[in-house]
């Protein structure tokens, strides 16, 4: 198992004269300890406008500074964002190229969608097609690598004419491909592209198992039509890490940031409403703790074996592989023992000190990291060997690169070209886009129905008209004829809701269970054997947030929602089946 460490670059306010300038400094001695003392991966983000939670908007400038000053890290893309709302295909080749040329051959190729609203929004990315757009740039930025000159491209998303993209990659065909992976549905989709399952879930070693197995069932099936001309099998799943020799000297130096790397993460991913320029995520964070899932007193110097949470007395926390060299060798080798391929650590979190994670560094290169290297090589040539067989036939089912026609570049005909894209190209798209307007349309209407049974009533009216069977009947049937297979980007599994109500001065739960699966989405009463989501909240914070009075983070945030399963999956649950995102 290989290891490597993460980078958002978090910057909780208030903001200090040069506090920028030392982050980026400290960062990178940071790294150049990771590469001295044997971590093999530096994986840096690309995220914008997500203050304090992530000041990585140029990982390709981070990552080239860094190339300069290490010898053998690999420098990990974690991700960069490939829709061309945000980065143009072409631009992001060139990028990679260059980097990998000047770095000796170093890097990896993360690549994703981009999910955070402040994101989406600020660069007029349809939330609806950014899967689409993923694997469409992708398509084409594989193609640049390897096509001299590439042949050009002509998609709903890009316009291209041929042009040689230069300068070419160092590694051949191309760096190593990943994918940003938050939950299982992308895990798979992952293994079906034949990239790297990048996990930004925080997820239990025996939970993981799960994850590795299905992804090489599916890598090494007839599913999997590799995105790249190489296939990368690798998963990967980030924890928090802080190392000292005392439990509770690590806990002390690491848990306050990995907190508020969860919670930032939570904020800006669907949990709250954000000013810019002026909401303290930071304040926020010391404020509410507690109350959303990272409680500082539940973590305590047990000498006990870590867990990526922890909950007692029914309170939950975030642990991670903060602790002592023992139990982090402990953590790391259920990992291991679960097939997992790459542990990385997200350790600049926070206010977490600069110092301490240096320090933190040495002791886990020194006590813990040599007895995962040994062998390890010999283990890596025998998975190879093993899954060479499949790959090959991967790889024979993608098509291939192409030979450019005889082309002369002509820029009033291309302008030209690239004007007459813009807008539906086919009829068949004009009245995709009529009968999804008239679906908007008649979801807005039920939508004002509903709202008229709840706005200005009060929560026992509520209750009692959203109640009744039927009407729950209707409302879970409703749901499920608007249904977007669009919203689930692949997800397949049952959803549950349980709705608690008063009925004669005693508690009652409702549930109901809505089965996704073939494009499609069916309603019945009762429960599920084993959903992928469960959702937990009062029948009046249910009416509310159907018709959009409340954000489905209010309830979540405020205690009164618990959830069992994917919190992503919850937060879209509504726009998934006709609802509206208000997050």
């Amino acid at each position: 198992m290989r290891f490597g460490i993460f980078y958002e670059h978090q910057l909780p306010r208030p903001w200090l004269p040069g506090a920028e300038r030392a982050l980026f400094e400290q960062t990178l001695e940071q790294v150049e300890v990771a590469d001295r003392v044997g971590i093999d991966y530096v994986w840096e983000v690309e995220h914008h406008f997500l203050e304090e939670y992530s000041h990585s908007s140029a990982p390709e400038v981070f990552l080239a500074a860094v190339s300069q000053r290490t010898k053998r890290i690999r420098l990990g893309h974690g991700i960069v964002q490939i829709p061309p709302g945000y980065n143009h295909p072409a631009r992001v080749a060139e990028r990679i190229a260059t980097l990998d040329l000047i770095s000796g051959g170093r890097v990896d190729f993360g690549t994703g969608e981009g999910s955070s609203a402040a994101e989406l929004g600020g660069f007029g990315v349809d939330r609806s097609e950014k899967r689409a757009m993923w694997t469409d740039a992708l398509d084409a930025i594989t193609r640049m690598f390897v096509e001299t000159p590439f042949a050009g491209w002509d998609s709903r998303f890009l316009t291209m004419p041929p042009r040689n993209v230069v300068p070419k990659p160092l590694q051949k065909p191309h760096p190593p491909l990943w994918m940003a992976c938050s939950r299982r549905e992308t895990i798979q989709a992952a293994a079906k592209a034949g990239v790297g399952a990048l996990s930004f879930s925080f997820i239990e070693p025996e939970a993981a198992a799960a994850w590795v197995d299905e992804y090489y069932q599916t890598l090494t099936s007839d599913a999997c039509v590799p995105a790249g001309f190489c296939v990368n099998p690798n998963v990967t799943v980030v924890v928090p890490m802080m190392c000292h020799h005392d439990e509770a000297t690590a806990i002390e130096r690491g848990i306050d940031g990995a907190h508020f790397f969860g919670y930032s993460l939570a904020h800006y991913y669907g949990a709250a409403q954000h000013a810019p320029g002026r909401t303290d995520v930071w304040a926020e964070f010391l404020e509410r703790r507690d109350e959303v899932g990272f409680a500082r007193h539940v973590v305590r110097a047990e000498d006990a074996p870590l867990g990526i949470k922890v909950l007692q007395h029914g309170i939950g926390s975030l642990r991670g592989a903060i602790g002592t060299p023992a139990q982090i060798h402990d953590l790391l080798s259920r990992y291991q023992a679960a097939g997992v391929d790459q542990v990385v650590f997200v350790m600049q979190t926070g206010r977490s000190k600069h110092e301490h994670i240096c320090e933190s560094l040495e002791i886990f290169g020194r006590e813990v990291l040599p007895a995962f290297a040994d062998g390890r090589e010999q283990a890596e040539a025998d998975k190879a060997a093993r899954l060479a067989p499949a790959i090959e036939r991967a790889l024979a089912r993608r098509a291939p690169a192409r030979e450019a026609a005889p082309y002369v570049i002509n820029e009033a005909a291309e302008l030209e070209r690239a004007r007459q894209s813009d807008g539906p190209r086919s009829l068949s798209e004009l009245a995709g886009s009529a009968r999804a307007e008239v679906a908007r349309e008649v979801r807005a209407r039920v939508r004002e129905r509903l709202a008229r049974l709840v706005r200005g009533r009060s929560e026992r009216e509520i209750e009692r008209r959203f109640g009744a069977g039927w009407v729950q009947r209707l409302i879970f049937a409703a749901m499920a004829r608007s249904f977007n297979p669009a919203k689930a980007f692949g997800f397949e599994g049952d959803i549950v809701y349980e709705l608690a109500r008063q009925l004669g001065g005693a508690a009652v739960v409702d549930r109901w269970t809505l089965h996704v699966g073939d494009g499609r989405a069916v309603a019945q009463a009762g429960d599920a054997a084993a959903p992928a989501l469960r959702m937990r909240l009062e029948v009046v914070d249910f009416a509310r947030m159907m018709v959009g009075e409340i954000a489905p983070s209010e309830p979540i945030m405020q205690g009164r929602m618990h959830i069992e399963g994917d919190l992503s999956l919850a937060l879209r649950a509504g726009e998934m089946f006709g609802g509206q995102s208000r997050y």
